[in-house]
């Protein structure tokens, strides 16, 4: 059995991740703090949620033959009484979800000043043929586009992509940044129980595009495809979702994609999953056994800091854990608007966080974000 190291562990050959310093941070917080260019007209930083959802009403009623239920891993993988609370869940929070006029009341509610829209999961639409899947995902980017232009000085879109069809995906990437003006994509943590990286989807374009644009990708799950056990107490998302983030993101440094292309931007959601909080046992792993270097040259965490995470932790001692770990310039804040798994007061949350410098904060709350999706 192996273990690995005490958190202590100052052996020079194991090649641990060193944490920034206070000095450092707070440094590299202020360089990047004075290039925030969304700014209040009283000069604060503006406040950006870089994760909440829209569901698109036209989209939702068009496909209601699908019975997207049945691809939908949350659904597949829950018992009765998570179905019948889900059911209960949109009948409460389907205005929220589907329009504007409650959700500008809740962004002035937590003090949000820019949300950056994005579709609800739920609208990924990989399980259908590629061509309608490329509809599909077209109307909901129309969809996000038009939210945007009613209303431009709060919201910002991200849009979605085809996934089962690289050549597609790339399509509809340009004209949802080109022509509809959306600041990036999100994307699902797989793709009908595929990897992002599996040979036979042939993604390689689409991130070489995604970061020859340079734009953002969201990266989303959708519970976990292979749930069997996670069925009862809503594990299916509880476990399920930072379960199903962590395989996504371990597959995209291990099988080399991020250092294929070190200016590719992701965002990952819930904090991260699980391997933001416990990344040590992949470079224990890395440096133990050669089945771990196949691809990759560099400890793995090395790629795992070019990610970026949002402040969906629960936990203001995690979040700090998250922003000491990987720097205050690669935490974004998050709602997961409008679901019941989100946060409701984010700037609550973040406030909690004992000893964050202004410079930090303003980071985390809209810095980061406007930098991301060139907010101006």
């Amino acid at each position: 059995m192996f273990y690995t190291c005490a958190p202590g562990c100052t052996d020079p050959t194991h090649r641990h991740a060193a944490p920034k310093s206070a000095a450092a941070r707070a440094a590299s917080a202020k360089a990047t703090a004075s290039r925030a260019v969304a700014r209040t007209r009283q000069g604060k930083t503006k406040v950006v949620d870089l994760h909440c959802h829209y569901l698109n009403p036209a989209v939702n009623a068009k496909t209601a033959h699908l019975n997207a239920g049945n691809y939908d891993p949350t659904t597949v993988f829950a018992d009765e009484l998570t179905r019948e609370t889900n059911v209960q869940q949109m009948k409460t929070r389907a205005p929220k979800l589907t329009g504007v006029t409650e959700r500008l009341k809740d962004m002035d509610r937590m003090g949000v000043d820019i949300q950056a829209v994005c579709p609800a999961p739920y609208h990924f639409f990989y399980f259908t043929e590629p061509a309608y899947g490329a509809e599909l995902a077209r109307e909901v980017n129309e969809g996000i586009a038009k939210v945007v232009a009613d209303t431009p000085d709060r919201f910002v879109g991200l849009g979605s992509v085809p996934l089962q069809n690289a050549q597609l995906a790339v399509r509809e990437l340009d004209h949802a940044v080109k022509n509809l003006g959306l600041r990036g994509v999100e994307i699902c943590t797989n793709v009908n129980g595929k990897n992002l990286t599996d040979p036979s989807l042939g993604l390689e374009k689409f991130f070489a595009r995604a970061e020859e644009l340079g734009i953002l990708i969201f990266m989303h799950p959708l519970g976990w495809t292979q749930a069997d056990r996670l069925t009862h107490h809503y594990f299916n998302n509880v476990i399920g979702n930072p379960l199903d983030s962590t395989v996504a993101v371990s597959h995209l440094i291990f099988d080399g994609v991020m250092a294929r292309h070190p200016k590719l931007k992701v965002l990952v959601a819930h904090g991260g999953g699980y391997i933001a909080h416990y990344w040590a046992r992949m470079d224990h792993a890395w440096r133990a056994r050669p089945d771990t270097r196949t691809v990759i040259k560099r400890r793995p965490s090395s790629y795992l800091e070019k990610f970026y995470f949002d402040t969906i932790t629960h936990d203001p001692e995690m979040l700090r854990r998250l922003i000491d770990r990987f720097g205050a310039d690669h935490v974004v804040l998050g709602t997961d608007y409008p679901y019941d798994m989100g946060d409701e007061d984010p700037l609550g949350m973040v406030a909690q966080v004992k000893r964050l410098p202004r410079a930090d904060r303003d980071l985390v709350v809209g810095g980061n974000a406007a930098k991301l999706l060139k907010i101006r």
